[in-house]
């Protein structure tokens, strides 16, 4: 696994000096794109999975199954239903990035790179940051003739670093604290597209409204948990922020 986190480390570091590399596409904002298939491996996380996509119970330990013994999120399960699940979340800061004007897989895949740059040591501590799970990001659909839909991409900071996360130094990376949050949670196996994602979403919206359940209705979540060198019980989720 180690071995694995550090090949995608070598890549994205070889991006980021890539003139003259061949296969590599260099852009203004110092990303680029190798023209291979492998690049959509960026779009979910390097995490590692073994595990069964079993849901939280009050009689199991932390973190549930699913982190892949990696760091994330703290949450009391509220409720358990056939379609959903209702879980609270502890107050927590983040590390986020925000990308307009692209598709899905695009933007997730533009917003990790700049977030996994950040944790290997670009920030202002020069710090190694450990990867945390999930990579969540924030679906807001656009308004307006444009439409255009903002993605913020985010990693959990470690429970070390929650006092005082490591400063970024890419103005695009920011701090996100996200205050204590009741979450309605669906979640689905298998490699996720963005289709996946939407259809997913909107099942939960469903679910949702036929339970009478109040919710932000204009924004949604997606959450990633695995390695994509997990081909097997894979689990991803969506959710809708419960209306106070």
């Amino acid at each position: 696994i180690r071995v694995r986190f550090e090949m995608l480390k070598l890549e994205y570091e070889w991006c980021t000096h890539c003139a003259g590399v061949k296969g590599i596409v260099c852009h203004s904002d110092q990303s680029c794109k190798p023209r291979v298939a492998m690049l959509s491996l960026f779009v979910v996380t390097t995490l590692a999975s073994l595990a069964a996509t079993s849901p939280v119970l009050p009689n199991q330990t932390w973190p549930p199954s699913f982190c892949n013994k990696l760091e994330c999120p703290k949450y009391t399960m509220v409720k358990s239903t056939a379609d959903y699940e209702e879980r609270l979340y502890a107050s927590a800061k983040w590390t986020s990035t925000t990308v307009s004007g692209a598709e899905y897989d695009v933007a997730v895949e533009m917003g990790f790179l700049r977030l996994f740059r950040y944790i290997s040591g670009y920030n202002k501590k020069k710090a190694k940051i450990p990867m945390t799970a999930p990579v969540l990001t924030k679906v807001e659909p656009g308004q307006g003739p444009d439409r255009e839909t903002n993605f913020t991409v985010s990693f959990f900071v470690p429970f070390a670093d929650q006092a005082n996360p490591p400063e970024p130094t890419d103005p695009t990376v920011f701090t996100n604290p996200l205050a204590q949050m009741t979450a309605f949670v669906r979640h689905f196996g298998g490699y996720a597209s963005d289709r996946d994602w939407t259809k997913n979403a909107e099942a939960l919206e469903k679910s949702l409204d036929a339970a009478k359940e109040s919710y932000h209705k204009d924004v949604y979540y997606t959450a990633g948990y695995d390695s994509p060198f997990q081909p097997l019980h894979r689990h991803n989720e969506v959710w809708f922020i419960k209306a106070d």
